[in-house]
């Protein structure tokens, strides 16, 4: 997604190729965290810092956006590992955006993951505490065991050219 400063939104669908999706599908690992948290917290006070150009938290956000362009090539060329790589710096930068960014069990959690395999990982989910995905292309069984032992439910991932869809409509 390109964002416009009017607030436009541009979305490029990434053709990858079978070899690259395989790769995504096979790597990606997706753990339950439990943790719940308030994301307005952590936004305003990402918003805050970035409205006071406090350099470290600008610096870090254009850092981001780098990476998320530098992963669209890798992506498109096929070069996963490189995007495996890349979440580990994202995660590092991302943490000095905000110290509400992060906890302290997803602070050792990750350690974790990086110590058994994972070459990087991101969390993901409404307050930053729902989901971690983690790349791991060696030792995926072992990265599963440990952070089963933590708590974490391991969770399939597929990856969907279609978007979203209702499964179930209760209402």
């Amino acid at each position: 997604m390109d964002i416009h400063k009017n607030g436009h939104v541009d979305v490029e669908v990434l053709d990858l190729d079978e070899n690259a999706m395989d790769q995504m599908e096979s790597n990606n690992l997706f753990f339950y965290t439990g943790l719940q948290r308030k994301a307005s917290d952590i936004l305003a006070e990402q918003n805050t810092a970035a409205k006071k150009n406090e350099k470290l938290v600008v610096d870090s956000m254009h850092q981001i956006k780098e990476i998320g362009r530098q992963c669209r090539e890798w992506l498109l060329s096929g070069d996963i590992q490189s995007f495996g790589q890349s979440l580990h710096h994202h995660w590092q930068l991302k943490k000095q955006i905000s110290d509400k960014m992060s906890h302290c069990n997803i602070d050792r959690w990750y350690e974790l993951a990086r110590e058994n395999g994972a070459l990087g990982g991101k969390v993901m989910g409404a307050g930053g505490g729902g989901f971690f995905m983690f790349y791991c292309d060696n030792g995926k069984q072992k990265l599963r065991e440990v952070l089963k032992r933590e708590g974490l439910r391991k969770f399939r991932f597929k990856i969907d050219r279609e978007g979203s869809k209702v499964v179930v409509n209760l209402g």
